[in-house]
């Protein structure tokens, strides 16, 4: 997958997502999304390339980052909870649909009850 068309599709997926927002809070070249005030979801091109960086659970992640080349540690975030999805072929939009829904579900099932846009156990 290209990189804009990976960003482009993380994007999409992501404005899919109950209660998902878009802000800016490190300007312009990031593009964070967030779920109730917690973020799920970076975008940039600061590396020189656009990159998608999501949450993931520890063991899944590190699955991930063995299976395919173009999944690294989260760029200048927790390297244990966090994974990079650079442009490449071991990409496709499933798995970046995929992917994208379980950074948000990781984000959700951590805030309070009240407060969750969906149930984590039943959604999707």
């Amino acid at each position: 997958m290209k990189g804009a068309t990976l960003q482009e599709h993380a994007k999409s997926r992501a404005d899919e997502l109950p209660g998902a927002n878009l802000e800016h809070p490190f300007g312009p070249d990031w593009e964070v999304y967030k779920v109730r005030g917690k973020v799920f979801m970076l975008l940039t091109a600061v590396t020189g390339e656009p990159i998608v960086i999501i949450k993931a659970a520890p063991a899944d992640g590190e699955a991930l980052r063995s299976a395919h080349a173009d999944i690294t540690t989260g760029y200048h975030m927790n390297k244990r909870h966090w994974i990079t999805l650079s442009p490449g072929e071991s990409i496709d939009e499933a798995l970046v649909d995929e992917l994208v829904t379980e950074s948000y579900l990781l984000v959700v099932e951590n805030l309070p009850r009240t407060e969750r846009p969906v149930d984590p156990k039943t959604f999707g």
